[in-house]
Parts: C-alpha cells; sequence; structure tokens
C-alpha cells in the first residue's frame, strides 16, 4: 500500500500554484528598499548623461584638425577660433586655447593646452566617484536589511510558542534576503556603468592628447 502511493506521488507532477513576480518581490524586502531604490535611479542617471556627454567628447570630427590647420595657415585667426567655439568639444576648446598663445614661446602654447585637457578630464570624470561610491553602498544597504530582518525572524521563532517550524517561517526569511538580492543587483550595475565611462574618459584623455600634440606640429612646421 505504501509502495503503491510512493509509485503515484512520484508520478504526479507537483504544480506550483504560488507565483510572485519580481516587482512584487521588491515590495517586499521592507525599509531597505527605498534607498536602494533611490540609489538605483541616481546611478541610472549618472550611467546615461556621463555616457552621453563623455561620448560627445571623445567624439572628434575628422575634419576638425584639417580645417583648423588651413585656417590658421591662412592668416584666418578669428574663423579659427569661430570654427572651434562652434564645435564646442573639450579638444576645440584646447585649440582654441592654443590660438590664443599664438606667437609665445611653444612652451607656452603646449603648457595652456595642457592644463585646459586636464580641466577637461577632470571635468569628464564628474559624477564617477559618486557611481563607484554607489557600486559599494548598495549591497552594504542590502545586506543591512536582510541582517535587520533575520534578527526579526530568530527574535519571533525565539518566541514562538511549542516545536519551531521552520516553515512557518518561510515566507519571512525569503522576504529578508530580498533586500540583500536587489542590493548587489544595483551594485553590479553601478560597478559596471563606472568601469566602462572609466574606459570612455581613458579614451576621451587620449584623444586629447593626440589632438594637443597635432596642434603643436602644426605651429612648428615650416612656413
Amino acid at each position: 500500500m505504501d509502495m503503491l502511493f510512493l509509485q503515484t506521488t512520484v508520478g504526479t507532477p507537483i504544480e506550483a500554484h504560488n507565483k510572485i513576480s519580481v516587482i512584487a518581490l521588491m515590495f517586499k524586502g521592507g525599509w531597505a528598499m527605498i534607498p536602494i531604490a533611490l540609489l538605483f535611479i541616481v546611478a541610472l542617471y549618472l550611467c546615461i548623461e556621463r555616457y552621453l556627454s563623455i561620448g560627445k567628447a571623445a567624439n572628434v570630427e575628422q575634419h576638425f584638425m584639417h580645417n583648423i590647420k588651413d585656417l590658421l595657415v591662412s592668416g584666418k585667426i578669428v574663423a579659427a577660433r569661430d570654427l572651434c567655439k562652434k564645435t564646442n568639444t573639450p579638444v576645440a576648446r584646447m585649440m582654441d586655447k592654443g590660438i590664443t598663445k599664438i606667437g609665445k614661446p611653444i612652451e607656452q602654447i603646449d603648457l595652456a593646452i595642457r592644463n585646459v585637457a586636464r580641466m577637461e578630464a577632470h571635468r569628464l570624470k564628474q559624477g564617477l566617484a559618486s557611481l563607484a561610491a554607489i557600486s559599494r553602498a548598495a549591497p552594504l544597504v542590502g545586506a543591512l536589511g536582510t541582517v535587520m530582518g533575520l534578527i526579526m525572524v530568530l527574535f519571533a521563532m525565539s518566541n514562538a510558542a511549542g516545536p519551531v517550524d521552520l516553515g512557518m517561517f518561510a515566507n519571512e526569511l525569503y522576504e529578508a534576503l530580498v533586500p540583500l538580492f536587489a542590493g548587489l543587483v544595483v551594485g553590479i550595475i553601478a560597478y559596471i556603468g563606472y568601469t566602462v565611462l572609466s574606459l570612455m574618459v581613458g579614451n576621451a584623455a587620449h584623444q586629447m592628447d593626440v589632438s594637443a600634440v597635432a596642434f603643436i606640429d602644426m605651429l612648428q612646421e615650416p612656413a
């Protein structure tokens, strides 16, 4: 009889009737989900805003330097500066600074351009420190929420009357783990965004260095 019951049980698939969506699960994470959600919104904003800004800064028009050279060779200093202002990129602002120093020693021109390049690189890095902080803070906030949730579960178990059945507290246990999961997800997203944006800043800085060298070489070419 027992063997027949076992065969029937094994042969009958057990369907899970209780399902929960990810969004509904997030609402079960307690108070810790509020700061985690705020960190996620800030991280998402920084990733998008910095990606667009850095991408624009690193995009140097192919013919920009050639046009600047042609204008300078023709003696059209004002037109060259107007082109720099119209282009309005870090490289263009560097070239504009260099043009204003034409006639002075090459060392002074190079120093002026490098100073602008440093300021532009610092501007591109704005927000990356916050993104790095979010990548560290989000998992910690999630861990704090999970620890506090587990403490409450253990406290309830210690005050339960009679034998403790873990099945009675399964719902509270998985809800306590939600903040940790959410914090890790936000932390991973922020870290990936920080890494990608840092690489983009490095690429933009390289483009500025190449443009600075090209401008100095342009000025040193024989007329």
